[in-house]
């Protein structure tokens, strides 16, 4: 068994380790302290460490390959200062200026590794630095890449190795909220959510029962809305919580199942078990609603925030019960398209809605679906009048490029301000010149031959004013400075909050013609432990009967079931933790245990005495 330290942990003995170092040495400005990467992930990064005999501001700047590729940040006056550097260059000769207050200056010279082929390089870039100032469009991968950032060159400024997932998003504290790298379900849901800053540093660790998808939300206290589910039930994205950012418990829960029929009305790409694959939600305060986008029924749906009653319906109203239809369903006016299949939404000060068309298929009739080479997506913007109940498309872009735009998953919109708008087309996706059908992770792990892109448009009154291409599928993009205001370092051990949960024991034992000692090795059993669970990975035969089970020296018994079965999946919105080995991976949480227990597996009708002990304590952090 081994153990396989949480990020947390880590960090913290970093943090440790480099601090000691500056703390009983001498570091002046001309003989700086200088750490690349501190905190293991963020290999862009740098920590500069040094002290002056009297308070002084440091103004930081990172040289650009051109005078416009400056990154400069300015740090509050201190004697003690730990200053983190953002925006380097990777494979290149760095340079560092530090200049204090009193105009004493000093030139670091830091040479960077080459980056990992997982950080792709720009196909194509069209903006200007006047435009883009110090911002970066930062995107998140679907497939084939790590998290990212460039900027108005198409150079990259930052990149993550952790697989940290799903929607970015800047804190009010200038932190960042992102997906964990931790899998508790296949294909793609999470521990829960990363509160971390972009030098690398994790914070807090928000873990749910149900685990992380898609997407999330501050609210105006600081707690969080996320999208989780219940895997108990049998269906799965079709959940939100409401946490509480100080401790992770779950305050309140928004549940699609109570409001809506699950196969009313399916998309092309629905199941029974991801009936309405929910894929992003917006606040907004002036209604006090959450909006959630429900891919696998063509429809955002807008729910009162306080009852979770619905107040409307935008989409295709073909095939819903006639009720619904009638009480609920906007109805158009005007030139009007409506959305299918689509990905993340907002609301925009007004009142408009905001989303992503995929356009997937684009009917709720089978014998009118589009293929890919004939099919499109776009951003479209609609107006929404809640007293008539109607609603009208005021903008669209995305259409008009016809298949070497369309993406039939991820993707996103922004808006910055009237007029000024981003369409992120994720996840195109091609086999020798022709637009490929379905998801593209799915036709990359098929065939490696398939061509992945993303394309990014930000436009402003009518005119393109930025356009990223890069060789690889990314769920969402974001444009945001490197250095986010606020609290930019906090020194500190991280923290894990909230709770995984209870693993569901299984109520009855498998029938067994007796116990073995130890466990074959064509199994390939291993266990690896974490801070609040135990891995379990092997390799069994499709449907094969397998059962864990855990016994205490009194004779208690813990019993798991372990599904062996073949998943699909409709929608694999991130494919990056896809494997092309057949392991079954099984999570034991710790939560509810107590202890120590010896391991039994139980595979077909033999019981196998693992010859391995588990110990649990009830606090796990």
């Amino acid at each position: 068994m081994r153990r396989e330290r949480h990020m947390v942990e880590v960090q913290r003995e970093q943090e440790s380790a480099f601090l000691r170092k500056f703390r009983t040495g001498s570091y002046s400005l001309e003989n700086p302290l200088v750490i690349r990467n501190p905190y293991g992930i963020a290999p862009l990064t740098a920590l500069v460490m040094f002290t002056t005999e009297k308070e002084t501001q440091v103004t930081v700047t990172v040289k650009g390959k051109e005078k416009e590729g400056d990154i400069r940040k300015e740090f509050p006056a201190g004697r003690e200062h730990i200053l983190p550097v953002l925006g380097l260059y990777a494979d290149w000769n760095n340079r560092i200026e530090l200049r204090l207050s009193d105009g004493e200056e000093q030139v670091i010279g830091l040479k960077t590794e080459p980056a990992p082929e997982a950080v792709k390089k720009a196909s194509y870039i069209r903006t200007t630095p006047e435009y883009m100032g110090d911002r970066m469009m930062f995107l998140v991968p679907a497939m084939g890449a790590v998290p990212a950032a460039y900027d108005y060159r198409g150079d990259c400024r930052w990149y993550c190795t952790e697989n940290l997932t799903f929607a970015m998003k800047r804190l009010r504290n200038g932190r960042i909220s992102i997906g964990t790298s931790r899998l508790t379900e296949k294909p793609y849901y999470t521990t829960g959510l990363a509160e971390m800053d972009l030098i690398g540093k994790i914070y807090c660790e928000y873990r749910l029962p149900g685990g992380y998808h898609h997407d999330q939300f501050e609210m105006e206290d600081g707690n969080l809305l996320v999208l989780t589910e219940d895997f108990s039930r049998g269906t799965v994205e079709d959940l939100c919580v409401l946490i509480d950012r100080r401790t992770g418990t779950v305050l309140k829960t928004w549940d699609l199942r109570a409001v809506l029929p699950q196969n009313a009305a399916p998309s092309g790409s629905w199941s029974e078990h991801d009936w309405f694959h929910n894929n992003a939600l917006w606040y907004d305060k002036a209604t006090d609603s959450i909006t959630f986008s429900g891919r696998h029924q063509d429809v955002l749906v807008n729910l009162d925030y306080s009852t979770g009653a619905i107040n409307w319906i935008l989409g295709d109203p073909e095939g819903w019960p006639e009720d619904i239809r009638e009480n609920y369903f906007l109805r158009p006016e005007g030139n009007l398209e409506w959305q299918y299949e689509q990905h993340a939404c907002l609301i925009t000060p007004d009142g408009d809605v905001m989303t992503f068309d995929n356009g997937h298929y684009r009917s709720k009739n089978r014998e009118h679906y589009l293929q890919g080479k004939d099919n499109y997506s776009r951003g479209v913007r609609y107006s929404v009048d809640r007293e008539t109940r109607t609603v009208r498309q005021v903008w669209q872009y995305g259409k008009e490029r016809g298949c070497e735009f369309f993406s039939p998953y991820i993707s996103n919109v922004d808006y910055y301000g009237e007029g000024h708008y981003m369409v992120h087309s994720g996840g195109i996706a091609s086999l020798d010149g022709v637009t490929c059908e379905g998801v593209g992770s799915r036709r990359y792990f098929e065939n490696k031959n398939v061509k992945l892109e993303s394309k990014t448009v930000e436009l402003k009154d009518g005119k393109v004013v930025y356009e990223l291409h890069l060789p690889a599928n990314y769920y969402r993009a974001k444009k945001l400075a490197l250095y986010g205001g606020g609290e930019e370092l906090t020194l500190g051990a991280g923290i894990l909050l909230g709770t995984l949960g209870k693993t569901p024991e299984f109520g009855t034992d498998a029938e067994t013609t007796g116990t073995e000692k130890g466990l074959p090795e064509k199994y390939h059993l291993s266990i690896t432990e974490e801070i609040d669970r135990y891995v379990f990975r092997g390799t069994f035969e499709k449907g094969q009967l397998v059962m864990l089970s855990l016994e205490d020296d009194c004779g208690a018994r813990h019993s798991y079931f372990i599904s062996t079965s073949a998943q699909s999946f409709t929608a694999m919105c991130v494919g990056t933790f896809q494997s092309t080995e057949r392991q079954v991976e099984f999570k034991l949480n710790k939560e509810g245990l107590n202890g120590r227990y010896r391991v039994f597996l139980t595979v077909d009708e033999i019981r196998y005495d693992a010859e391995t002990e588990l110990v649990c304590r009830e606090k796990t952090e």
